[in-house]
């Protein structure tokens, strides 16, 4: 495969992770049970990709495990409170919510990894809340449930992509999905338990559609994204990965408005707003890789 090939595969990545948000709006099951299917799938379909490769998927140490527990419950509950905004409202406001995952990552990075506290990342999430107060300008109650629901899956979201970046630094990607995965099954299946909604009627009663976009969602969106992003990033870089990554919620409003026609239902300040918190969030990645190609290049000093 050609270097042009892989940036085609990116992009095809993200538009299937795009499409996540669309997948919200056309299956038409509850966001617990939704994601309880989307786990599940996904993790047989990681299953077998370890047991063919023969990767281990022993951990070190208790604490490591204990650490993918409490990760494993963040991704489970970024994905139940993104089903349910867009089940709330619209695909497009989930997935613009889900962008302010920066905002969240310029305050829990600094806890999480000791990292200095950015000025310049606090300036631009103070535009990215300007951009979701031109959003929410014209919102009705509903649609302000929905929007705090898709804000708390973005801080779901931030708290997954700052745990993660630790933990692979001493455990295998693949290894860590897996864990993650089994934990949200876990997690998601003693939530459906106490709602006594654990049983094989409601779990497993759905159309046809419903079924086939079910094993989109865990295996092309969720598996295979998960598996081909590892090597796209080797190949392309973890930069042009990240950067271009901030293109999903372009991918999501554009399918919403030719798919769902959501254009009729959103006004002008809506997408305005949502421009807004595009451009933020791509100016963001500029910045940050020019600033480490600054660090880079600086000169060492020598005693």
């Amino acid at each position: 495969m050609t270097f042009s090939k892989y940036h085609i595969l990116l992009h095809l990545i993200i538009f299937m992770w795009g499409f996540t948000g669309i997948l919200g709006k056309l299956i038409h099951l509850d966001s617990y049970i939704l994601v309880w299917h989307r786990v599940l799938i996904a993790l047989i379909g990681l299953g077998i990709y370890l047991l063919f490769k023969k990767k281990s998927i022993l951990l070190n140490t208790k604490k490591d495990f204990f650490s993918l527990c409490i990760v494993g419950i963040f991704v489970a509950m970024h994905w139940i409170t993104f089903y349910k905004s867009i089940q709330l409202s619209t695909a497009s406001l989930g997935i613009l919510c889900l962008s302010t995952t920066t905002l969240h990552v310029t305050w829990l990075d600094p806890l999480v990894m000791k990292r200095k506290f950015s000025i310049i990342e606090f300036i631009l999430g103070l535009f990215v809340i300007a951009g979701i107060y031109i959003v929410s300008s014209d919102f009705s109650a509903k649609d302000y449930e929905a929007l705090a629901y898709g804000l708390s899956s973005a801080m779901f979201a931030a708290l997954f992509a700052v745990f993660n970046g630790k933990l692979v630094q001493t455990i295998p990607s693949t290894t860590i999905t897996f864990y993650e995965m089994t934990i949200g099954l876990f997690f998601l299946s003693g939530i459906l338990i106490y709602q006594n909604q654990f049983t094989i009627a409601v779990l497993f009663t759905m159309t046809t559609s419903d079924f086939w976009w079910l094993l989109f969602l865990g295996l092309l969106c969720t598996s295979f994204a998960f598996l081909a992003t590892i090597e796209v990033v080797k190949r392309l870089g973890a930069f042009t990965v990240s950067l271009s990554i901030n293109l999903e919620p372009v991918y999501t409003i554009l399918l919403a408005i030719f798919i769902l026609k959501e254009n009729e239902l959103l006004s002008s300040k809506f997408y305005f707003g949502a421009l807004i918190i595009i451009v933020v969030v791509i100016a963001n990645g500029f910045i940050k890789h020019q600033l480490h190609k600054m660090a880079m290049n600086k000169p060492v000093k020598m005693n």
